[in-house]
């Protein structure tokens, strides 16, 4: 038994597929069933199920994949202590890995990290998050950082870029950084005339998406701003005024979400990677890069 077949079941054994499993491993297909095969003589028992459309481990076969799991990141704990017996603890080594979307913050946070630690050696390797993943998990780097796809608050409240809302100084809401959809239905609105027949669309589907089609009052800019002064109403009018708005003392532009595309910042860290200051100055680094970034975390 070697190690490259322990690492070709945990490929299958993570993948579920011979063909994925396969490409990973950088062997044929054919290569890893006589390889599944082989395992399965030297130890007796059947390892995995083979059908058409799926492949599924057998109760023994579970279990081997934890002792794969398990027997890979020993090994790579026991390189490590070997190599630091023959070269010495004072030179550290670390390997991280990123994709292509986290390279504007890896090697910036790394420049600043040798700045602070320059016996720390680091090697950056540019991957994809799959191959993050398994290179984590057999531990041939010790930290991974990707970025993921944020999921949107449905309850958020969506403008297009054309439209503002705004409120008077005295608003409750006057103070939120972001406004929710429920915050909304307690208080009445208006909304302000605008020139432009695409505009004036696009504030009729907000009215209507805020389920205010009925009790909206429609004004100029001066009857709205003259309103909301009297009032704990808010306004939705075009861009066109948000000189107006801004110019106002006693208005305030609220900030909603433009439904942008977000992303946050992914960072893990192999199990055998022992706490200690350089790691947790180098963790920061990088998070604190990715906050100046405008990356949500």
């Amino acid at each position: 038994m070697r190690f490259e077949q322990l690492e070709q079941f945990l490929a299958l054994g993570n993948l579920r597929h011979f063909r994925q499993a396969a490409e990973q491993t950088n062997i044929s297909t054919s290569a890893l069933t006589r390889s599944i095969q082989t395992l399965e003589e030297e130890i007796g028992c059947e390892l995995v199920k083979r059908s058409t459309r799926s492949v599924k481990l057998t109760e023994q076969g579970e279990l081997f994949l934890v002792y794969c799991k398990n027997t890979l990141a020993e090994l790579e704990h026991t390189k490590k202590q070997i190599h630091q017996s023959l070269f010495g603890r004072d030179q550290q080594r670390l390997v991280i890995g990123y994709t292509n979307q986290a390279s504007q913050i890896v090697p910036l946070s790394c420049g600043q990290f040798l700045a602070d630690y320059p016996n720390v050696k680091i090697e950056m390797q540019l991957q994809d998050e799959n191959e993050l993943s398994r290179k984590l998990q057999l531990g041939e780097i010790d930290i991974s950082v990707f970025l993921q796809k944020a999921c949107q608050i449905e309850s958020d409240v969506h403008l297009p870029d054309q439209l503002i809302m705004f409120v008077a100084k005295h608003h409750p809401l006057a103070s939120k950084d972001t406004i929710r959809r429920e915050e909304l239905l307690h208080y009445s609105m208006f909304g302000c005339f605008s020139q432009s027949k695409q505009v004036q669309n696009m504030l009729n589907e907000v009215i209507e998406g805020l389920n205010k089609s009925t009790s909206v009052k429609i004004g100029n800019i001066e009857q709205v701003i003259q309103g909301l002064k009297s009032s704990t109403s808010f306004a939705i009018a075009s861009i066109e005024h948000a000189k107006t708005v801004a110019q106002d003392p006693n208005l305030v532009l609220l900030k909603t979400n433009k439904a942008m595309e977000q992303e946050h910042l992914v960072v893990q860290t192999n199990r055998n990677l022992g706490a200690s200051n350089y790691i947790s100055h180098l963790l920061s680094l990088i998070e604190r890069t990715a906050q100046t970034k405008q990356y949500v975390s």
